[in-house]
């Protein structure tokens, strides 16, 4: 149950902050918070990560109720490590996050607008992170787990 609640979490503080960021700022507005390294802007996506595939929100909205379907399952059914739990408890979260933006609006807001150097990232949201940090830790999980196992073969 732990670990719904966390999915709950993250998907609260996302909606939370798109909510704010639709109803205070115009569409392309920036705020600079540490200048010239960090802004927030409110944008729209009508695709996934970097903009890609635009305008296909269906797509998205069938690939995302599959990904959750499999989470959901995989939570309740194999995963029995923490880290792993963890992991997909913030992809839920970030999935669920987007997914109800598009199905509601059509397109996801993005706010957090980062600069390294003279690059601009792109613009991503809470969502987006719980997403890449819970899949990053599932890569981590997956490497410790594989390195244990190459050990007690040794």
């Amino acid at each position: 149950m732990f670990y719904y609640l966390v999915a709950l979490l993250v998907f609260a503080v996302d909606q939370v902050t798109k909510w704010m960021i639709v109803k205070k700022m115009d569409l392309g507005q920036s705020i600079p918070v540490i200048d010239q390294v960090f802004y927030i802007t409110s944008h729209r996506n009508r695709g996934a990560a970097f903009g890609i595939l635009q305008d296909q929100r269906y797509f998205f909205i069938l690939i995302t109720i599959v990904v959750v379907g499999a989470v959901v399952y995989y939570l309740q059914k194999h995963a029995t490590d923490k880290l792993l739990k963890f992991a997909l408890a913030l992809v839920l979260g970030g999935a669920l996050g987007n997914f109800i933006d598009r199905l509601l609006r059509g397109e996801v807001v993005d706010f957090l607008d980062t600069y390294i150097g003279s690059y601009d990232f792109p613009i991503f949201n809470i969502a987006d992170s719980a997403l890449v940090v819970g899949v990053g830790l599932i890569f981590i999980q997956s490497f410790m787990e594989s390195k244990q196992k190459e050990t007690e073969n040794e």
